[in-house]
């Protein structure tokens, strides 16, 4: 179960990875945004801000510490579990069979957007993404209408 679980993992690292949804993903997919509550979303949240704040170009700016990472870690693969052996079982099961692991991949990446698109519609957020435009001459905009 835990050699199932580490590659689950590796397999949600690869959401970046292009791909093309089948059936059995779509149907997945939509089940794993049926059955994932507020609080799920949010625990996926911050494990993907945990992960990415692993690589070296922003390590410096986003330290997570290792018991913090561990907790949001074991928080995730319980979380993941639940969708996919209990929540999502027959989808989960389908899709892997017929479709293979790109799949799984592929219905986890809808949740990911899911996650990615409630982060930036945040007030907080969208606020300090709106920040950028002090620094931008907003003004050569225009010319992009232009041929």
């Amino acid at each position: 179960m835990r050699r199932y679980l580490v590659a689950l993992a590796a397999l949600l690292a690869l959401l970046a990875q292009p791909a093309h949804a089948g059936p059995a993903a779509d149907a997945m997919g939509k089940c794993l945004l049926d059955h994932a509550s507020q609080k799920d979303r949010t625990d996926l949240m911050r494990w993907m801000f945990a992960n990415a704040a692993l690589h070296p170009d922003v390590a410096s700016i986003a330290a997570v510490s290792p018991e913090v990472r561990q907790d949001i870690d074991r928080t995730a693969a319980q979380l993941v579990q639940r969708l996919v052996f209990d929540s999502c079982r027959s989808e989960s099961g389908n899709a892997l069979r017929t479709e293979g692991p790109a799949a799984m991949q592929l219905a986890f990446q809808r949740l990911a957007q899911l996650i990615g698109d409630n982060l930036v519609a945040n007030p907080a957020v969208a606020q300090g993404s709106a920040n950028i435009l002090r620094y931008m001459d907003v003004s050569r905009l225009p010319m992009l209408l232009m041929p």
